[in-house]
C-alpha cells in the first residue's frame, strides 16, 4: 500500500489507538500478569482448584452461558417485533430496552431481589403456585443476567434486520417457499453471526458482572457466589497474590470462550458466503 493511499491522519489516529490500548487496556493486564507470577506454579494451582474457587467458577460460567442463550432467543424476539412491526408505544418500548444500560448495577440488583425474594411480588407468585424460589439461588443470578444481557442482543441484531434485503423473501416466496422456509434458509442464515455477537457480548458482561447478582444470588458458599465476589473477598482479606491469580484464571477462561465463539463466527460467515 503506498503512502497516496493511507487515509489523511492515520498515523496520529493509529498512535493514540495504541496508547489507548497500551494506558486502558495491555498495562493493567500486564500487570495482573505479573502479579499471578509471583506466585509459585503449585501454589497458583492450589489457589485454582480449591473447591471453593472451583464451585464459583462454575456459577459464574453456567449461569452467565444460559442466560446469554435465554437472552439471544428473547433478544432475538424483540428485534424481530422492534424492526418488523408498527405499534403503539414502540419508541417507549425501545428506550425501555436500553434501561439496563443506563441504570446502575447495584439499583437493578435492588430492584431484582426485592421483586423476586419470597415475600416479593414475583418471588410469592412464583413460589404459591409453581414451587420455584428465585432470589437467592443461582437462578437469580440467571434472571439478573438475562436482565443486563438482552438489550447486548437487540442492539446487535437490529441493524442486521434493518438493512435486510425484504426481495430476498420475495423471490423465496414467489418460487413457493412456506414462510418457516423462508425463515430458517435465508432470513435467519444472515443474521446468526450477528445474533452470534450480540450472544457472546451477554455472556462477557455476565461473567463479569458483580453489582447487579450479588443481591439476588445470596452469595452463598458452594452454592452461589460468584467469582467477582470471590475476588472481592479475597481483596479484602488482603490476599492480594490469590485475589490475582483467580481474576488471571478467569481472564484466561473467558478469553478461550470468546475466541472459540468468534472463530464459529467467522466460519458461519464464511460458509454462507458473507466474506
Amino acid at each position: 500500500m503506498t503512502q497516496s493511499n493511507i487515509m489523511p491522519g492515520f498515523r496520529p489516529t493509529l498512535a493514540f489507538t495504541l496508547f489507548y490500548l497500551g494506558l486502558i487496556v495491555l498495562i493493567p493486564l500486564s500487570t495482573l500478569v505479573f502479579k499471578s507470577l509471583q506466585l509459585g506454579w503449585s501454589d497458583y494451582v492450589a489457589i485454582i482448584t480449591h473447591e471453593r474457587v472451583v464451585s464459583a467458577f462454575r456459577v459464574s460460567f453456567v449461569t452467565s452461558l444460559i442466560a446469554s442463550a435465554v437472552a439471544g432467543l428473547f433478544g432475538f424476539i424483540i428485534a424481530w417485533v422492534m424492526v418488523r412491526y408498527p405499534f403503539v408505544g414502540k419508541r417507549f418500548l425501545d428506550a425501555l430496552i436500553d434501561l439496563p444500560f443506563a441504570l446502575p448495577t447495584a439499583v437493578a440488583g435492588v430492584v431484582l431481589a426485592t421483586i423476586y425474594q419470597p415475600t416479593g411480588i414475583l418471588g410469592k407468585w412464583l413460589i404459591d403456585n409453581f414451587g420455584v424460589k428465585v432470589a437467592y439461588t443461582p437462578l437469580g443470578i440467571v434472571v439478573a443476567l438475562i436482565f443486563i444481557g438482552i438489550p447486548f442482543v437487540v442492539r446487535t441484531i437490529e441493524p442486521v434486520l434493518q438493512e435486510f434485503d425484504s426481495t430476498m423473501e420475495e423471490a423465496a416466496s414467489s418460487l413457493g417457499a412456506s414462510r418457516w422456509q423462508v425463515f430458517t434458509k435465508i432470513i435467519f442464515p444472515n443474521i446468526f453471526p450477528a445474533l452470534l455477537t450480540g450472544v457472546s457480548l451477554a455472556f462477557a458482561r455476565g461473567v463479569g458482572e458483580y453489582g447487579s447478582v450479588i443481591f439476588i444470588a445470596g452469595n452463598l458458599p458452594y452454592v452461589s457466589e460468584i467469582i467477582p465476589l470471590l475476588i472481592v473477598v479475597k481483596l479484602e482479606q488482603y490476599q492480594y497474590s490469590g485475589a490475582t491469580a483467580i481474576a488471571l484464571t478467569m481472564l484466561v477462561v473467558s478469553f478461550l470462550l470468546l475466541l472459540a465463539i468468534n472463530l464459529l463466527q467467522l466460519w458461519v460467515r464464511k460458509r454462507s458466503g458473507q466474506i
